[in-house]
């Protein structure tokens, strides 16, 4: 019989599933907003009702795992629980409802995995690929040089930069200086820590993986239903992204809501990855944005089918 496995991620915006097979085929790939990192960032500490719709909708992967028959999986939580005093609390219910191994991954192991999954199955370049992973509470950047993974975790998201900044509505003047000044002060320490990023990698491929791009593409492509073939590998460019910015921005949630590509959830946060997303691009130099629907759960995959 076919062994199926499973990868789960306990994002600070969305838990995620990708069940597959030992042949690599996918089988059942699940998204819901539960807005774990609700509060983290001023709290330190994971908010009862955020643990709560994150264990509501664990459960509902544990049932779809035994109804696809999953022998073995591996649970991941990245910047919400990485920074919250409680994270240890959350796991160990994590842990029960899924059967699974759980795992606090640090920055590096998250910008590793997500590496992994978003480059599988890219043709090669002559350029760099790097890689931005806008998440809810961290933003990782990682780029392979001479075979060696080199990469940074910001304490940037579309969550945190939402809660300490520019606010969930119509952004102001004061805001939107104040998220640019956190954002290009995360940038800073990033340039600092990975001097190649403003070296070697200049001109690179930039790979752009999770929520924040997913949904920029559905927007951009206006679909209003989620299509994988629409939305993977679709090209964007950094005037592209600096509209869309400006343009949510400038709306209430309510109004962003209504634009076909949306997802419900992400209407009051999707404004604030994209602030991260052009401020990333503008330092690396960046034209365009090559998106991936692969990412960390591709990534956590292939490391539990190479064991």
């Amino acid at each position: 019989m076919t062994e199926v496995i499973a990868a789960l991620d306990c994002g600070s915006n969305s838990t995620r599933l990708l069940i597959v097979n030992e042949r690599h085929e996918m089988l059942r790939r699940e998204s819901n907003i539960t807005r774990l990192g609700q509060g983290v960032d001023a709290t330190k500490t994971l908010l009862p009702e955020a643990m709560q719709r994150s264990y509501d909708v664990l459960g509902e992967y544990r049932a779809l795992m035994d109804d696809a028959r999953v022998e073995r999986g591996l649970l991941v939580a990245t910047s919400a629980v990485r920074d919250a005093r409680n994270g240890d609390e959350f796991l160990d219910e994590a842990r029960r409802l899924t059967g699974v191994d759980v795992r606090i991954l640090d920055g590096t192991e998250e910008a590793t995995f997500s590496y992994v999954g978003a480059t599988s199955g890219l043709p090669p370049d002559e350029c760099f690929t790097v890689l931005v992973d806008v998440g809810g509470g961290s933003t990782e950047l990682a780029v392979e040089i001479d075979g060696v993974l080199e990469s940074y975790s910001m304490q940037l998201g579309c969550v945190r930069v939402t809660e300490r900044a520019l606010g969930k509505g119509v952004v102001s003047a004061a805001s939107d200086a104040a998220a640019r000044e956190m954002i290009e002060t995360e940038l800073d320490r990033a340039w600092a820590a990975v001097p190649d990023l403003a070296t070697i990698v200049r001109n690179a491929r930039l790979v752009g993986v999770a929520g924040t791009v997913s949904t920029l593409a559905q927007l951009d492509a206006g679909l209003s239903t989620y299509s994988r073939e629409a939305v993977h590998h679709r090209r964007l460019t950094l005037a592209t992204v600096e509209l869309w910015r400006d343009r949510l921005a400038a709306e209430s949630p309510e109004e962003r809501l209504a634009r076909p590509g949306m997802v419900r959830g992400r209407e009051d946060v999707l404004h604030a990855g994209l602030y991260v997303l052009v401020a990333v691009m503008v330092r690396l130099g960046a034209s365009e944005l090559l998106t991936s629907e692969n990412d960390i759960l591709d990534g956590i995959i292939d490391s539990l089918l190479t064991r």
